[in-house]
């Protein structure tokens, strides 16, 4: 039998706590009220360990002209307050800049669920706690029960205060500390009356409104309660950080199904209450009906608003669509493993839930293994409308359009029996019908369909012009009719509402694609942020700013405005303070955030693989309202590509910038190897030589002394050469080679480089041939001698010995060819460009050691600098040897150039 092994540690929860441990530790002092005496408990605390030498520093205390608070203080530092105008007055407001540059031990914060001026960086007291926190500094605050976010609504059902300042539940279970600071309601009332909470004024208003014994006891129980939760949520966490067996509670994950109605943020809040009860994670699922999008703005808005509600609350947030709705929201609870789901009560017509469209009637049906929590609120559930309601004048004109189509139906009708004798004219009026669904949409469809009930029955139903029915079957007729124009008028008018929604998504569709296309064809990083801003402008309709980290500082964010449209290069200082906040903590910061909410601009920023590189900032041209959901969609699906684009523009920069390392490496190694083996074989030679001639000289005969004397001019020309070639090649690539711009006769130059060659090669046999009446190039003598110099040598280097070497020059394309024809063994086809190359060497030379790999790279320099080509062809002639054409343009090319070329080429060359 195996022995027991010990229990494992969480590893996530000692990551987590190891994260901890990096922040500031939070202690927050809890009451049910005002007056419990949390500001007096956190003050008592703090001032015993500043007796014991710990750095403490009150930040911010708000004592309400309390005496014993008051004195408390005295003997602790306390932070100056900033001063922050505020509708014609200055507020002093905490200083967060300057809590950060203190540094304490300890920070002491005051009234956790305070709402900062609009100016400040962030729009919440808790805002700024979290930073001080990020900054490693401990803090204490106070906090009273009724600011948590999802007790809200609770606090004002059960008290009748609205509370407007909240603080999300999320800081609370964040906390490392919670102090419940408790009293009695009677003992706390006692306290109101006698002005040690309050003035005199402000206690007699309390006394009526807020601070009566069942409020009291009310709140009391929901502190008590709260605390008692994070007491068991501590327990779990200790017993699994230490690896301790237990019972533990099943896990549970809650789904909580939000929509476009006013009660869906209480139904939020009643689902974060299980979730926090329960100790589970909680999913926010907004859901839309493929077919039926919701348009009413009043509709998104809320959606938009309970969203960003969910995020405070420390919910995910996620979006569907879908046909089916209830198969949908079960499929997605089954996919992430949701235990329990909380719904709103259905504000679906009796009409509807007979027809089996009520959405919590169909979960209540459908639903297996999962438990279906139903929130009811006092107010009576609306029924969402998926559309808005159209304008006055948009009604008229679609109630036009109906009469018009049914008024044309009538005289339709009558013509069309009168040709073609038909009886029943029911048909056309069906068809008015189905043209109206198609022109106006699905209910002016319907109204068509009554008015055309009445028309064909007044003008077509025996007897005409009445509304009376003289036969039975004439009746069953007529309303089957009425029937079948309702049921296809209301088809066609969805199937046209729901062919336009299909149209929106096939051209939001279009317009990825296509901005994904030009994103690819993207050649470099500044194209893919001026695509990137100018189709963001386009989603938002307003202004795109991309920024990025040029990387030229090495402790702060070095960001520069990279890409804007309309194009912009100054940014105010709240925005530059935002984008820097957005890019060092990740997160979105500016316009309609927590932090910087007074921005022109919402920054978000671009994460890839590397991590972050930049910040995209928008400013939508309507900010009296958020970003519609579907442009938000859009810009976000914008983003991603633009920062897949920008890390694989980035990752090509690199990969050019590490291949020219790596051939820079390369050059350097092979320079360093020629250098090695160029400049010792002659200098050994030259050396061994002189040493024999100094030592044995005069015992040496004439002979023997020529030839030594022979080693060492040869070596000491072969010296010569490379050096000429290496510095030649260094001015050639720098850009500063002195290049003349003089007439030049082409045929003495070769005469002149073939005499150098065959003084190098007595041995070799050339073989000249020039055309008659060959053009004057434009160019330098010396230096063109000297490339095709190069040339000569690589062909008389690369040929067996005792074979010719063809020199011939002709008129072609007005300018002068130049052809050097070897018998050697030839170039292999994929190496005919790479031979041009620095340092490049192919094949082994018949004649001579092979040389440096410089000589035709020089050539090649010269020649380009000359306004000419130069290309190797091989096999040449016979089925060997090699053919180096070099291409100058002729005299009347050259005067073409004018004045200026010639000056421009005459101060330095290309």
């Amino acid at each position: 039998m195996l022995p027991d092994l010990p229990s494992r540690r969480d590893p996530d929860r000692l990551l987590a706590a190891a994260r901890r441990d990096e922040r500031g530790h939070l202690k927050i002092f809890l009451g049910a009220a005002p007056g419990v005496g949390k500001t007096y408990a956190m003050l008592s605390n703090a001032k015993r360990l500043k007796l014991a030498h710990l750095d403490v520093v009150v930040g911010l205390v708000e004592t309400h002209g309390r005496a014993e608070t008051e004195a408390l203080i005295d003997g602790l530092e306390v932070l100056p307050r900033r001063a922050m105008p505020y509708h014609g007055r200055d507020l002093a407001e905490f200083d967060l800049d300057a809590a950060l540059a203190r540094h304490p031990a300890l920070m002491i914060v005051d009234e956790l669920a305070h709402s900062n001026p609009p100016d400040s960086r962030h729009p919440k007291r808790h805002q700024d706690v979290a930073e001080l926190l990020d900054a490693g500094i401990d803090v204490w605050t106070a906090l009273n029960i009724q600011h948590l976010e999802s007790l809200s609504d609770v606090v004002a059902r059960l008290t009748g205060v609205t509370v407007r300042e909240t603080v999300p539940d999320t800081v609370l279970e964040a906390a490392d500390d919670v102090v419940v600071v408790d009293i009695t309601p009677a003992e706390l009332i006692t306290r109101l009356s006698e002005g040690r909470i309050y003035r005199p004024e402000t206690a007699a208003r309390a006394a009526n409104a807020f601070f009566k014994p069942g409020n009291l006891t009310a709140l009391r129980e929901l502190a008590l309660r709260r605390t008692a939760d994070r007491v068991d949520d501590q327990m779990v966490d200790h017993l699994r950080h230490n690896a301790i067996e237990g019972a533990w509670p099943t896990a549970e994950r809650i789904l909580v199904c939000i929509g476009g109605d006013p009660q869906s943020a209480a139904v939020l809040r009643a689902a974060s209450r299980l979730a926090s009860g329960l100790n589970a994670p909680l999913v926010a699922l907004t859901i839309e009906r493929t077919g039926a999008e919701v348009t009413d703005p009043d509709a998104l808005r809320r959606i938009d608003e309970t969203l960003r509600l969910a995020e405070r609350l420390g919910a995910e947030t996620a979006r569907l669509a879908a046909r089916d709705l209830p198969e949908a929201i079960l499929r997605y609870a089954g996919r992430e493993n949701v235990t329990q789901i909380v719904i709103g009560r259905s504000g679906a017509s009796r009409w509807a839930r007979l027809r089996g469209r009520s959405l919590s009637g169909a979960l209540l049906r459908r639903a297996e293994g999962v438990a279906i929590h139903l929130i009811t609120t006092e107010a009576p559930p609306v029924r969402r409308r998926p559309y808005a309601w159209p304008s006055r004048r948009s009604v008229g004109v679609r109630l036009a359009v109906a009469v018009g189509w049914v008024a044309l139906a009538v005289p339709v009708g009558r013509l069309v029996g009168w040709v073609l004798h038909l009886s029943d004219a029911s048909m056309v009026f069906l068809a008015a019908v189905l043209g109206c669904a198609m022109t106006v949409g699905q209910w002016p469809a319907v109204v068509a369909a009554g008015l055309s009930f009445l028309a064909y029955n007044f003008f077509f139903v025996s007897p005409i012009y009445t509304l009376t029915v003289a036969e039975p079957h004439e009746l069953l007729a007529l309303f089957t009719f009425l029937l079948v124009a309702v049921v296809t008028g209301g088809l066609t008018g969805r199937v046209r509402d729901q062919a336009q929604a299909a149209f929106d998504r096939a051209t939001t569709l279009q317009a990825l694609y296509d901005v994904s296309r030009k994103l690819a064809r993207a050649t470099g990083l500044d194209d893919v942020l001026w695509i990137l801003a100018r189709q963001a402008a386009a989603a938002v309709s307003g202004r795109v700013l991309v920024l990025l980290d040029e990387g030229r500082a090495a402790t702060v964010a070095d960001l520069a405005i990279r890409a804007a449209f309309p194009p912009e290069d100054e940014l105010g200082s709240t925005d530059w303070a935002a984008a820097r906040w957005a890019y060092e903590r990740q997160e979105p910061a500016g316009w309609r955030t927590g932090t910087l909410p007074n921005a022109q601009f919402r920054f978000e920023p671009i994460l890839t693989q590397q991590g972050v590189v930049g910040v995209v900032g928008t400013a939508p041209g309507d900010r009296s309202r958020p970003l519609p959901a579907d442009r938000q969609r859009r810009l976000e699906a914008l983003v991603d590509q633009g920062t897949l684009a920008i890390e694989r523009a980035r990752l090509a920069g690199e990969a050019r910038r590490n291949e020219a390392m790596a051939e820079r490496e390369r050059l350097q190694t092979t320079l360093l190897s020629s250098l090695s083996h160029d400049l010792r074989t002659p200098l050994s030679s030259i050396l061994g030589a002189a040493t024999s001639l100094r030592s044995y000289g005069a015992a040496m005969s004439q002979v023997d002394r020529d030839d030594l004397l022979l080693a060492i001019e040869e070596d000491a020309r072969r010296l010569a050469r490379f050096v000429s070639n290496l510095l030649d090649m260094t001015r050639v690539e720098a850009g500063v080679t002195d290049l003349k711009r003089d007439w030049v006769e082409v045929a003495d130059v070769l005469r002149g480089a073939v005499a150098r060659a065959e003084k190098l090669f007595p041995d070799r046999r050339h073989v000249i041939r020039f055309g008659a009446d060959l053009p004057l190039v434009r160019g330098d003598a010396v230096l063109l001698e000297q490339a095709l110099f190069n040339l000569l040598d690589n062909a008389d280097k690369y040929s067996p010995l005792g074979t010719a070497t063809t020199v011939w020059a002709d008129q072609q394309r007005a300018g002068v060819t130049i052809g050097i024809e070897d018998e050697g063994s030839g170039i292999p086809t994929p190496d005919l460009t790479r031979v041009f190359d620095k340092f490049t060497r192919v094949g082994v030379g018949d004649g001579r050691p092979a040389g440096t790999g410089l000589g035709l790279s020089v050539a090649k320099g010269v020649v380009e600098a000359m306004g000419g080509t130069v290309r190797a062809e091989s096999p040449c002639r016979q089925g060997r040897g090699t053919c180096l054409l070099v291409w100058l343009p002729g005299a009347a090319a050259s005067m073409e150039e004018g004045v200026d070329g010639g000056n421009q080429h005459g101060a330095g060359g290309r």
